[in-house]
């Protein structure tokens, strides 16, 4: 025993050796009020969700457009214009690095989306770099008989290209690409999610990580829906998840019939700012010169309810439905309040019916339609819509 404590005063004080001898001295530091307007803001990169020196994750499920949105953010980044109406900082350069895609499939995806957003070659000259792990893998880490093993020369090839560049954000597509890592080892990938971490510090450059989500079984995906396990979102600073668009979400929008994909960005973990409220995305289909047909995001706004609609259209609607004895249910064959409004508004009484039924419910709480009643055919009361307050114009 007394050779235990030996020893391990020994080892106590070779730390103390190591340890710089003016930050022991002053230690506990007592705390010192400053001028919150002399602190340095948080050094965001784009939106609140790149910020340098820490990492940043996007989960997806496969198909939903991840691809495409960061390579639209990345152009952002590089332009310096808020292509997808998120705040970027200016003058960055930004890496690409896409491990499942071939070079052309990158250059169709990129060039597409100039084109779309009207990016000229000039504004991303020397701030954009595109590489694929078609040409050159990327491996951080391996699995091996006596745990995972970070490679280090990997690491720092990976800082020694950043630096060399002065590259402010970095972009790896897919992450269980960038590493040979057991996926479901949670110590493993805390070790190679912490180097991803480590690398953004030495770098002070943003890193983002885009990760696909196990099977959901249809239910919405959240970040915490991730592959493998939980350790990489653990380690990020922020998480965001993309859903694509529900059926039952396209009618309601009124975009059912269009076959375009529209997906949801949401930022659920958020511990550096705000969690950020629900975005949404289309991917359009633009054609290049060669024939080839290629999704680029866009920003897509949800329909307000009343859009195109006025003060006169809520007065017209009323006189159109005064005295009529209309039904309020959307169920009956005829007599519903709702084809009405169709017709006086010039919308169509089918693929509106969502839009019509809020409309009809916005009214009703704004008191400018109330609930009214009249016998039906079997002398039971029914429900109609009348006229509340009267509108002026």
């Amino acid at each position: 025993m007394a050779r235990d404590f030996s020893d391990m005063a020994m080892q106590i004080d070779m730390h103390r050796a190591e340890f710089p001898r003016e930050r022991a001295d002053r230690l506990p530091t007592e705390f010192v009020w400053r001028d919150p307007s002399t602190i340095p803001p948080r050094p965001w990169v784009y939106g609140r969700h790149l910020i340098r020196k820490q990492v940043s994750v996007t989960v997806a499920p496969g198909g939903v457009g991840k691809s495409s949105l960061t390579i639209c953010e990345a152009l952002a980044m590089a332009s310096g214009r808020e292509l997808l109406g998120d705040w970027t900082a200016k003058g960055l350069k930004v890496w690409l690095y896409n491990l499942e895609d071939p070079r052309d499939e990158m250059d169709r995806r990129i060039i597409a989306a100039m084109q779309h957003h009207h990016v000229s070659p000039e504004e991303i000259a020397g701030r954009l770099y595109v590489d694929t792990g078609r040409e050159r893998a990327l491996s951080t880490a391996i699995q091996t008989r006596e745990g995972v093993q970070i490679i280090k020369p990997e690491l720092d090839a990976l800082a020694g290209e950043i630096e060399a560049r002065e590259i402010d954000a970095l972009v790896i597509d897919p992450f269980v690409s960038s590493h040979q890592a057991s996926e479901n080892d949670n110590g493993a990938i805390d070790l190679v999610a912490k180097e991803w971490a480590g690398l953004a510090d030495r770098c002070n450059c943003a890193i983002e990580l885009v990760h696909h989500t196990r099977k959901t079984n249809g239910e919405e995906a959240t970040t915490e829906s991730g592959r493998g396990a939980s350790a990489l979102l653990a380690a990020a600073r922020s998480g965001r998840v993309l859903n694509k668009m529900s059926d039952d979400l396209k009618a309601e929008a009124g975009v059912q019939d269009d076959p375009a994909t529209y997906f949801a960005i949401t930022r659920d973990k958020a511990n550096l700012a705000p969690v950020g409220k629900r975005e949404w995305r289309r991917i359009a289909s633009v054609h290049l010169a060669n024939g080839d047909s290629v999704g680029v995001a866009e920003v897509w706004e949800w329909p307000d309810t009343f859009d195109g609609f006025s003060v006169a259209d809520l007065l017209a609607v009323q006189r159109a439905i005064d005295g009529k004895g209309l039904r309020y249910s959307d169920q009956v064959k005829d007599g519903w309040a709702g084809d009405v409004m169709a017709e006086t508004l010039g919308l169509d009484a089918q693929t509106d019916r969502p839009r019509i039924r809020k409309m009809i419910e916005a009214w009703l709480k704004s008191g400018a339609l109330v609930k009214g009643n009249k016998p039906g055919p079997q002398r039971k009361p029914v429900v109609t819509l009348e006229v509340g307050e009267w509108a002026i114009v």
